[in-house]
Formats: structure tokens, C-alpha cells, sequence
């Protein structure tokens, strides 16, 4: 089952009165993310990642296109019952303590008052805010307001979460714990929809990516596709690597770099892979591994945004 789907979603802005100049948001957009993944979606400012998921969330109308929530329409208000939601940069009055917080937006989400007391027991348990409850909002720190807000995405029990920057202004020992809760509640069969400039923390937690850039999708894939580089390898050699070898390979141009690790191969395909293989075994060297070297996240994603940079 899909927990979200949506096949050429397009979405177009027009400005001004007289030219009506057209901003295109999103352009054609088309992903399906399973039920029980954390899915992560990147993309500079300006790439249509909010517009994206307010269309999802229908707090705007696409232009074209379709998109459907938990199986159903996105505008069916039914749908968002089963749906909770962190905004970026969100407030909640100050005057209101921990506790009431989760009052108020408990019942607002339809929470049954006989069973809001125990969940917010176990939320704000769960997000490290127990001995916080009974406190003023105005004295939390931006890392507890973070802490506080996912609880409250989570107050109705949904099974579809959007959380927008969840570990923006959290301590690395706080975004752990995040990243924890975000584990446990995909065990649990929820499926989390992340967006985060926090690159490698979506490195960590995300089942897989997607990078989106000028309202159009580059790329979807798991963490490992979009940060292996397929034309190089790591080849672990046991023993020195004998002078004859480095000479032959210097001239015959095999494009290989030589450490106390073993063989870097720069390579185009699997068949001049192959050849540096051949060589090192011509050689009488013992290979012990051979792995595609891998990039991080950032590095994948920064290559990526540059190749769609006109020159």
C-alpha cells in the first residue's frame, strides 16, 4: 500500500495583473512512498518542497495532476484525521504550558478527552518533555519548542507524519533521540514524510530520498543509490603493491591511484574495471575486497543541484 502518491503534480503560480507572469512550482512531479518508510525529500530554497506538501496536506490546489493520501483524494477531510503534521518554524502561544499545548491541539484533532490524558503522558514521555509539562512555553529553548511540536504531530496517533525540520536547533544528543522516536514509530507501521537541510541526519534515518529542484524531480532512490559512485572502486590489496605493477599501469592508462589501502580504480564501465583486476592478479596480488567508493548525501546532492545549474 502507498501511503502518498501523486502522478504529474503540477502546480503554477501567477503574479502581476497585466503579464501575469507564471511561476511554475512544481512541474510534473510523480512519487509513490510506501506504507512504513521514512522518506525524505531535499531541494534548495525555492525548489517546491512546501508547496509540495501543502498540496498533500491540501492547504493549496495543484494546477494539474493528482495526488492521493492513505488511499484517498487529498481533499477529503476524512484523510487528514489520520494525518499529523510538524510545520517549519512553528509557534505556540506562549502563556500555554507543555501540557495544555497537547490539550488544545489534542482536542483539535478529535482526540477523545478519555484518552488524551494518557497519550500525552507517553508522547511528551516518549519526546524527553515529561518533567517539562507543567512549564510555560515562553521559557522553552528552540530544541524543547522542536521536541514539543513532534509530540503534538503525533497527539491524534496518525499513520502518516509530515515533519518539516524536526531537528532544526536541537543538540546532537537531541537529534539521537529524535532519530530514535522517528525509527520506532516506522516499527510501529507509521510512515514519516521528512523534509530537512540537515542532510546528514536524512542520511542516517531515511529509508529512501527524494531531490527536488525548480519544481522538478532529479532523483528517488535509497541513500545507498544516490551516494555510490559507480565509476570508482576500492580495491583492498593484502601486501605491497610491487614498482612493475605501477608502472604498468601508468601505461597503459588504466586511470588507477595507488594508496596504503590498496588500488583506487577510476573506471567507465565494468569491463575497464576488470582490467585493473586482471592487472593486480598478473601481478601476484592478493585482492582481499572491491567496493564502489560512496560519496555522503551532501556531496551527491550538491553534484546533483550543480549539473541542473546552466553554465
Amino acid at each position: 500500500m502507498h501511503a502518498l502518491e501523486c502522478e504529474q503534480l503540477t502546480k503554477v503560480y501567477r503574479s502581476g495583473i497585466r503579464n501575469k507572469r507564471e511561476i511554475r512550482a512544481l512541474q510534473e512531479v510523480s512519487i509513490a512512498v510506501e506504507s512504513g518508510q521514512i522518506f525524505s525529500l531535499l531541494g534548495p530554497n525555492g525548489a517546491g518542497k512546501t508547496t509540495f506538501v501543502k498540496i498533500l496536506l491540501s492547504l493549496t490546489h495543484p494546477t494539474g495532476g493528482r495526488a492521493l493520501v492513505l488511499d484517498r483524494p487529498v481533499t477529503e477531510s476524512r484523510v487528514r484525521r489520520r494525518v499529523g503534521y510538524l510545520p517549519e518554524n512553528h509557534r505556540f502561544p506562549a502563556y500555554l504550558t507543555g501540557e495544555q499545548v497537547m490539550m488544545s491541539f489534542g482536542s483539535l484533532a478529535g482526540v477523545h478527552r478519555s484518552a488524551l490524558s494518557g497519550r500525552i503522558d507517553q508522547l511528551l514521555t516518549l519526546v524527553g518533555m515529561q518533567e517539562w509539562r507543567k512549564v510555560k512555553v515562553r521559557k522553552y529553548s528552540k530544541g524543547m519548542m522542536q521536541r514539543l511540536g513532534l509530540a503534538q504531530a503525533l497527539v491524534n496517533d496518525p499513520e502518516l507524519v509530515f515533519l518539516d525540520e524536526p531537528t532544526d536547533g536541537v543538540d546532537p544528543v537531541g537529534r539521537k533521540e529524535i532519530r530514535d522516536v522517528l525509527r520506532n514509530l516506522r516499527e510501529q507501521g507509521k510512515t514519516i514524510f521528512l523534509n530537512s537541510h540537515l542532510l546528514s541526519e536524512v542520511e542516517l534515518v531515511s529509508d529512501r530520498v527524494a531531490i527536488l529542484d525548480k519544481g522538478k524531480l532529479l532523483k528517488v532512490g535509497t541513500v545507498e543509490e544516490l551516494t555510490t559512485t559507480e565509476s570508482s572502486y576500492t580495491i583492498g590489496c593484502q601486501g605491497p603493491l610491487p614498482d612493475a605493477l605501477r608502472t604498468e599501469a601508468d601505461a597503459r592508462v588504466l586511470g588507477v591511484t595507488f594508496s596504503a589501502e590498496g588500488v583506487v580504480a577510476h573506471v567507465a564501465d565494468p569491463a575497464a574495471l576488470n582490467a585493473v583486476i586482471d592487472l593486480l592478479r598478473k601481478h601476484g596480488v592478493l585482492i582481499t575486497s572491491v567496493t564502489p567508493q560512496r560519496s555522503t548525501l551532501e556531496e551527491s546532492f550538491i553534484n546533483l543541484i550543480k549539473r541542473e545549474i546552466p553554465s
